[in-house]
């Protein structure tokens, strides 16, 4: 075990194609070798007082976001996990999960024990949930070419979308402000949007498809009203898109070049995910390169679009590609009582790092926990390209 003490830097470049960021590194770290497995994605509690951590040894891990105290895991899926999210305000403590083994789970997350478990059928893979409907009473699930409904409330199915799409649907989302509007995206290259009022069927209740053109991996919502999705394929292309109206707003089907050379460092390999700031009014595209380096790109919609020069690096916490990112800009508390945490990430290289602001009188520091992952050599990868 070692520790590095690297002081937050700041780097104006002269050069125009990189300009002054803002560059994020270690203070105080602890360096493991989780060997083959890693960390999938990073989701928080909605008061902030937990953040569940999904691992591919098919369990999912809650720490604190703020002290990084570790409280307990949840483990009973039997193959890869592929989606996390807890609950609403109605329900704070409950996390929910799917998985390769067709299962959505319930996990309460004091107790860390499965507290319910919706089965999509033997055959079926689930990548992807959703909670909405008009009364908040759906869950929707992307299982292979079909999306399935349930009631939640009773567990029973309501209805299977299969005539859409025909290959794996990696995304649902229902819509933030227009919670009887679902959005589903797929490796076929589609993203559709259904009305999920009354009885839902694919006759009726699709409503517009937007054709990407290449398998997606992740769409998300931004702007006023939450009506633009932005979305990112697995070659790694960037699109925004209005979606009331099919209307694509811009695209950016060289995004990795235009990224790359917006910095000084490797080039862009891929992009991890993206985030909205509704105060700030700003789409930054979160790439990445393989020695484990993160850039928040900024992304302009309006008038010449284009992606800028990141505005800020975090460099030096990871030795491999990163699979997630959970930004605290949204932290209700603001940075006094998050304590100046800028975000937390998670990658293949098995470490999950936090990151601090520069605001902050610690300046930066990362931890990296030592008990984060046991090794298990009957691991599944899962491949960062393909939800499969």
């Amino acid at each position: 075990m070692e520790t590095a003490d690297m002081d937050v830097e700041e780097q104006p470049h002269s050069d125009p194609s990189s300009n002054s960021y803002k560059r994020f590194g270690l203070k105080n770290s602890f360096q493991t070798n989780f060997g083959d497995d890693y960390v999938f994605q990073i989701v928080p509690k909605e008061d902030w007082t937990a953040m569940a951590v999904s691992l591919s040894t098919n369990a999912v891990k809650l720490y604190s976001p703020v002290t990084g105290q570790y409280y307990g895991e949840c483990r009973g899926h039997s193959t890869t996990i592929n989606h996390i999210s807890f609950s609403g305000a109605s329900t704070p403590h409950v996390l929910h999960s799917c998985s390769s083994d067709g299962t959505i789970r319930a996990w309460d997350s004091r107790s860390f024990q499965e507290v319910s478990c919706i089965s999509a059928g033997n055959s079926q893979e689930v990548f992807s949930f959703s909670f909405g409907g008009s009364n908040d009473n759906l869950l929707a699930a992307g299982c292979q070419s079909q999306i399935l409904f349930w009631d939640w409330r009773n567990k029973k199915q309501v209805a299977c979308l299969e005539d859409s799409h025909v290959d794996d649907v990696t995304q649902v989302h229902f819509a933030p402000d227009h919670r009887s509007k679902l959005v589903s995206a797929s490796v076929d290259g589609l993203i559709c949007i259904f009305d999920t009022e009354g009885d839902i069927n694919d006759d009726e209740h699709l409503e517009s498809v937007i054709n990407v053109g290449t398998s997606v991996g992740k769409v998300g919502f931004l702007g006023g009203k939450q009506q633009k999705l932005w979305c990112l394929t697995h070659i790694e292309t960037l699109s925004v898109w209005d979606w009331k109206g099919a209307k694509n707003e811009a695209s950016f089907q060289d995004a990795r070049l235009l990224a790359s050379n917006s910095w000084a460092l490797d080039h862009v390999e891929y992009f991890v995910d993206c985030h909205y700031s509704e105060e700030a009014e700003q789409l930054w595209v979160i790439g990445g390169n393989n020695a484990g380096t993160l850039g928040y790109f900024p992304v302009n919609c309006n008038g010449v679009v284009a992606i800028g020069s990141p505005e800020a690096v975090l460099g030096g916490g990871h030795t491999g590609v990163v699979r997630s990112v959970m930004p605290m800009s949204s932290f209700q508390g603001g940075l006094a009582q998050n304590q100046g945490i800028f975000g937390w990430t998670g990658g293949e290289d098995g470490r999950l790092c936090c990151w601090l602001s520069n605001d902050s009188p610690q300046i930066n520091r990362s931890w990296i926990s030592s008990a984060l992952i046991m090794r298990s050599p009957r691991t599944r990868r899962k491949s960062r390209h393909h939800p499969y």
